[in-house]
């Protein structure tokens, strides 16, 4: 399912896909300790290490945003917490892959904006929305190859803490 997510969020004349998955992190510490939000078979609230430690083959990386201020922080980390039990939104995924159908137009995916089924990468865009930032799509149009691209490419806004790669027993800090 990853590879099908990298390739379809893909834009034609695009550079390979990178990623095929975001999350928040909510609660700052080590790897092994900072806890995530992400939207799995539902969503939900985590330690990174449990399900991104040793035992898995997925790549991870973090970056932070840089300069939030404590309002816009607890916008996005009110909006991550209130998706916290929800179901995946497998229809959004649907509609991701008909909108790449039509060259990445807005259309179905407008569609299906409403959060009562969200996927991973709705969930960071709409909770970052909830502080006025974005990725430079709308926020029910973010695809996790978006926030990748917005992220990596917008060093004055945010910092990378973990290059993409396994994560290992090692003790860097996490910041929300």
């Amino acid at each position: 399912m990853s590879g099908l997510i990298r390739f379809f969020t893909r834009s034609f004349g695009e550079s390979r896909t990178k990623v095929n998955h975001v999350g928040v992190v909510v609660e700052k510490g080590t790897v092994e300790s900072c806890v995530v939000i992400e939207a799995l078979m539902r969503v939900k609230r985590h330690r990174l290490w449990t399900r991104y430690g040793p035992q898995s083959r997925d790549l991870v990386a973090v970056y932070r945003p840089l300069e939030l201020g404590p309002d816009q922080l607890r916008a996005i980390l009110a909006e991550a917490e209130e998706q916290v039990g929800r179901r995946y939104g497998f229809l959004k995924l649907v509609a991701h892959f008909l909108d790449w159908l039509l060259l990445g137009a807005y259309v179905f995916r407008r569609l299906t904006d409403q959060g009562d089924y969200p996927i991973c990468s709705w969930l960071v865009a709409h909770a970052f929305a909830k502080a006025g930032l974005d990725f430079g799509v709308e926020p029910g149009a973010a695809s996790p190859d978006d926030v990748w691209d917005h992220v990596t490419t917008h060093p004055k806004n945010y910092a990378r803490v973990r290059e993409l790669a396994l994560l290992g027993a090692d003790e860097e800090k996490v910041e929300r």
